[in-house]
């Protein structure tokens, strides 16, 4: 009895840790973005979360009577292409994210990346061919309202900039859909490797083109921003091996009450009804789809199970 608790129990730490790391990053983003180009925040966010990841995925390599041989095997793959494009779509998302931490208020930023799941529901319809019925269509159906409420399309407060926010979003389920692609075939570290590896270079290009030595304290930040990206993301996945993803989902929308507070102490931004409004409805949209995703899971491989091991024999 004991066990099960206790698993659930380190998957919600995991998870909280991981959504702590996340949202300390966000933070780190926005300071160093004071003073350094969007750009080139990403590329240094790639590099340090690159250097802070390979120790971690060459470890059990490491161990073997012949270290380099078996790391190569581990991230070896054969579908170097289709990571090109992977990468190229995620760093353009994580420009544009980066771009809106940096520029909008943190809630309003944050609380649209969580429409990702929104679009990837509709992405998985043409790219996986998944069938999406009544109640997560409706949960679809609210999660644009959400979008809508906390963009104001109809209003005066309404800005370009969110829109970059949005398209974070629809980028990011792009990429998502490419992962689960690729994992059929690939393990979950090949994947993140060649994630990382073909971002440093791609991010970097940009980056020269608006280069800024940065100095003092904005060498901390840029460290800091790449470590608790690794963290949050390392975290993240071993969270969700553990652990049911409906179950955890609500822990990661901590994020948006941190950065709520860290934009009011650090930065004086005010939340407006419209974002705290439109993040309601866009984290019950998000909560739901999850929560759908995890159920029709346990049928399949409940039936899966049926299947292998009919009554009778």
């Amino acid at each position: 009895m004991n066990a099960p608790r206790n698993t659930h129990a380190r998957a919600a730490l995991l998870m909280l840790g991981s959504t702590v790391g996340f949202g300390l990053m966000a933070i780190f983003i926005r300071l160093a973005s004071h003073s350094l180009p969007t750009w080139e925040v990403a590329f240094f966010r790639n590099l340090f979360g690159f250097l802070s990841l390979l120790p971690v995925l060459a470890w059990p390599a490491f161990k073997q009577s012949r270290p380099l041989h078996a790391f190569a095997q581990s991230v070896r793959t054969q579908q170097l292409p289709r990571y090109f494009i992977r990468t190229a779509i995620g760093i353009v998302s994580m420009f544009c994210g980066f771009w809106a931490i940096a520029n909008l208020p943190l809630a309003q930023a944050i609380s649209l990346t969580y429409s990702s799941p929104i679009f990837v529901t509709i992405a998985a319809i043409f790219m996986l061919g998944e069938r999406v019925r009544a109640r997560r269509w409706s949960a679809v159906v609210c999660g644009f309202i959400g979008v809508l409420v906390i963009v104001q399309p109809w209003s005066h407060a309404f800005s370009l900039g969110s829109l970059v926010a949005v398209a974070a979003a629809m980028l990011s389920a792009l990429v998502a859909i490419q992962i689960k692609q690729l994992s059929r075939i690939d393990h979950a570290d090949t994947i993140v490797f060649w994630t990382y590896a073909l971002w440093v270079p791609m991010s970097l290009l940009p980056a020269l083109l608006d280069w800024k030595a940065p100095s003092g304290i904005t060498w901390v930040w840029l460290l800091a921003i790449g470590l608790m990206g690794t963290v949050g993301q390392l975290l993240w996945t071993r969270a969700l091996k553990l652990g049911d993803v409906s179950a955890l989902t609500p822990i990661s929308f901590t994020q948006l009450p941190l950065v709520t507070f860290a934009g009011w102490l650090l930065f004086d931004e005010r939340v407006g009804t419209a974002t705290l409004v439109g993040a309601g409805i866009i984290l019950t949209s998000t909560f739901y789809i999850a929560h759908r995703e995890a159920v029709l899971a346990r049928r399949a491989a409940s039936q899966a199970v049926s299947e292998a091991n009919p009554p009778g024999e």
